[in-house]
């Protein structure tokens, strides 16, 4: 049976959390399908390894290029989720994932790009050998419910002025 992991809340780690287990995953030759919301950053590690880890390793990115807020969204911006979600919805019936991330998109359904019941439909149709990773923050209590296991990342300190260390930030 396929199980549904939900990572979410204010503190830095969440995606980190869900590339710790599809790093977990290939190693044990298990097939990990990444798909990311809102992101297009493509010189981030994640991103940079998936040619090495290949034919286990799978990432793609539904995201607007640039950083624009969440106040700037655009109906680009919803077009994209959409087909994020289109996109993973075909991805499962036909290469049939052990574990497929859906990266940001707990932050994609508080910005209102997507339609929680649409979600809540597509993770009742994942295969029983399908794990899923839902990460972002401000899950919607419907997602918190329907999974399995929620682990909220609280960020408990920081450095007065932020630190992007390659390899570790991104």
């Amino acid at each position: 049976m396929g199980y549904i992991y939900l990572y979410t809340g204010t503190g830095a780690g969440k995606t980190t959390n869900a590339l710790g287990l599809a790093l977990r995953s290939v190693g044990h030759k298990r097939h990990v399908i990444i798909i990311q919301f809102l992101k297009w950053w493509k010189n981030t590690g994640e991103y940079k390894i998936r040619k090495m880890l290949a034919p286990y390793y799978e990432i793609h990115q539904f995201g607007r290029k640039g950083w624009h807020g969440l106040s700037d969204l655009t109906e680009s911006d919803r077009k994209l989720a959409r087909n994020a979600l289109k996109f993973a919805k075909k991805v499962v019936n036909e290469k049939k994932p052990n574990l497929l991330v859906l990266d940001e998109i707990n932050l994609a359904l508080h910005c209102k790009l997507l339609d929680v019941k649409d979600v809540l439909k597509f993770l009742d149709e994942i295969p029983n050998k399908t794990d899923v990773v839902l990460t972002g923050r401000f899950a919607p209590k419907e997602l918190m419910n329907r999974a399995e296991f929620v682990n909220e990342i609280v960020g408990i300190k920081y450095p007065r002025q932020m630190i992007t260390t390659k390899g570790i930030q991104y």
